[in-house]
């Protein structure tokens, strides 16, 4: 297994350092370029030609030397002045209408699937994986070494400072144990951490305390450290400067985990985007303001549809966490998609936060197709309302609009619907059922609905299942810095896809059975035998408070045994109870119930 983890991130950082097009790919490029051009010469659609003169001076503006909207507007239709002769206003009319579903779409070219490798696990099937070995893959021995490493240097640092707690050294066997603990108290929620050690509860749980000590968890949970204390000093007396790494305190481990997700797994067809928010209080400048008064961690993730599998990911550092200048939802995108190590043909689907006519449209030169719900107060989009829906439209009316490969559709289901998408046609005959209350009944009726609603509805759920999962047995809980939360979210990525690893390559086991299973494993106990219960508070005990009255001390408090009652079929009244059972119990010298019922416990 150690030469198959080798050779599957040799793979994927190969892929990463060179690339290069095959001649197919660039005959491809050049048979969908004629395509578009040919196309958008013969099309009827609402197209701008670029080609046509602008007004006078235009071209010294800045908004001159960009590309021209993909839809044209009625401001940019009155001011061509110099055009009126060439399109007639009945054209231009036309052109800033709705069609309808009646009126056919020309389907769009249909881009060929070429992945760069074959989609699914990077592992053998024939071999046994067990749930430990999966999660090692994301969360290596060397990886663990590391972070023993800077957890030991946090640790003396804070000694050194003056920090009164015994501390030595962790080790990786008991760090795999601490993860262990992590997960077991993502499967078995209590109120608090120190809940998990009582002992003085009903709901007491033994086994944590034959892992670690409650100290030894708790100081290991202060010290935990990603990166090298030293090293934190330095980048933080670059902060004010382009040097400045704000991820600086978990890239190590981050890095580490992304290049094993794209190694030991490649997605399907379809793909998604989407945001992914981890709470947080930290006002560190990273996290993002959400109106439940949380600021939270934004990760950008990139997950397979068929499964929820998370492909890559991202985190958000501010307005400045990519290079270029075209939009935080435009880098985002681009960042994950990497078509040197995915391929070409990909369906991407993403919500009204990303999509854009000049994101999919630079997708499609790419051979990525898009689809995805859109904001129609967004740069691009057509804002005609001729012909378009109203709130008294019907349900079940469409509306749609095509520029070259890229078409929006409107669909009416209980509100208006907006998708965008190169990769479908407008209406090709889909149906979808909605309940509808007639005559005081409820009625199951069939309406109409556009491809690319059909598609995003499916596909879309990809990181909505990815989520789904994590929320299952996530490993979040309070800690004291911003840094430990994100590790956190990395065993929840390193669980979750560790999992659908395992249900790919065996599909034997349950979420709740792999959980279990990888907990005993990391905390080096048997899954079978569970840990022997041993407790003080099962002592007799009076029943009732003592009384004063010498003559009715014998008589107070006496209730039925429950031993002689089951077992035997008597009523035999004792004044003694168990203090832990809180039964009543016979205790006496030729009837010793207390001890016959604790034998059968």
């Amino acid at each position: 297994m150690a030469n198959t983890r080798e050779e599957a991130l040799q793979t994927i950082t190969d892929s990463e350092e060179e690339f290069t097009c095959s001649s197919d790919d660039d005959e491809d490029l050049e048979d969908e370029s004629f395509h578009l051009k040919k196309q958008s010469e013969t099309t009827k659609g609402p197209i701008y030609n670029e080609s046509v003169a602008l007004p006078s001076g235009a071209y010294h503006t800045r908004a001159a030397s960009k590309r021209h909207s993909f839809f044209c507007t009625e401001d940019n239709l009155n001011q061509c002045e110099s055009d009126s002769d060439q399109i007639p206003a009945a054209k231009r009319a036309r052109t800033l209408s709705w069609k309808e579903e009646t009126d056919v779409d020309q389907v769009p070219q249909t881009l060929r699937f070429l992945p760069a490798r074959e989609p699914g696990p990077k592992l053998s099937d024939a071999e046994s994986h067990s749930p430990m070995s999966l999660f090692k893959l994301f969360f290596t021995e060397s990886a663990m070494e590391n972070l023993c490493h800077n957890t030991n240097a946090q640790a003396a640092r804070a000694i050194a400072k003056g920090c009164k707690y015994t501390w030595t050294d962790v080790s990786v066997d008991e760090l795999y144990r601490y993860i262990g603990l992590v997960f077991y108290m993502a499967v078995v929620k209590m109120s608090s951490i120190a809940d998990y050690w009582g002992e003085d509860s009903l709901f007491s749980l033994p086994f944590p305390a034959t892992v670690m000590s409650r100290d030894r968890y708790r100081t290991i949970s202060w010290n935990l450290h990603m990166s090298h204390p030293d090293a934190d000093e330095e980048n933080d007396r670059k902060r004010g400067t382009d040097q400045h790494d704000r991820l600086f305190r978990i890239k190590p481990l981050m890095d580490t985990i992304r290049l094993a997700c794209k190694a030991f797994y490649h997605p399907r067809r379809n793909l998604a985007v989407k945001e992914r928010l981890v709470a947080c209080r930290a006002n560190i400048g990273m996290t993002a303001y959400m109106k439940a008064k949380l600021t939270k961690f934004k990760f950008f993730v990139l997950s397979d549809s068929s499964n929820g599998y998370t492909v890559d990911f991202s985190v958000y550092t501010g307005n400045n966490s990519f290079p270029t200048d075209r939009g935080l939802s435009y880098d985002a995108v681009m960042s994950l998609l990497d078509r040197k190590v995915l391929g070409s043909g990909y369906h991407v689907y993403m919500d009204d936060f990303y999509t854009s006519p000049k994101l999919f449209t630079d997708l499609f030169t790419l051979k990525f197709g898009a689809c995805g719900t859109y904001r129609e107060q967004r740069k691009g989009f057509p804002k005609s309302a001729a012909n378009s829906l109203s709130r008294r439209s019907s349900r079940g009316s469409i509306r749609w609009i095509r520029d070259g490969p890229l078409v929006c559709v409107k669909w009416m289901d209980t509100q208006v619907v907006s998708v965008c998408s190169t990769i479908h046609a407008a209406y090709t005959g889909e149906r979808v059922q909605r309940k509808i209350k007639a005559q005081h009944t409820w009625k199951t009726k069939s309406f109409p609905c556009p491809a690319p609603v059909t598609a995003y509805s499916q596909h879309m759920g990809g990181v909505d299942l990815s989520d789904q999962l994590l929320q299952y047995y996530s490993a979040q809980h309070k800690t004291m810095k911003w840094y430990r939360k994100i590790f956190l979210h990395f065993l929840d990525i390193a669980a979750n896809n560790a999992f659908i690893l395992h249900k790919e390559l065996h599909g034997n086991m349950t979420h709740d059975q792999f959980m279990e299973e990888l907990i005993a494993e990391l905390c080096g106990v048997s899954q079978k035998a569970a840990p022997k219960q041993f407790s003080t508070d099962h002592v007799p005990i009076p029943g009732a408070e003592l009384t004063s009255d010498v003559r009715r001390i014998a008589t107070v408090g006496r209730r039925i045994c429950v031993h002689c009652k089951v077992v035997h079929r008597k009523k035999q009244q004792t004044p003694w109870k168990c203090q832990a059972c809180d039964v009543h119990l016979c205790l006496q010298l030729n009837r010793n119930c207390f001890q016959e019922w604790h034998k059968s416990l």
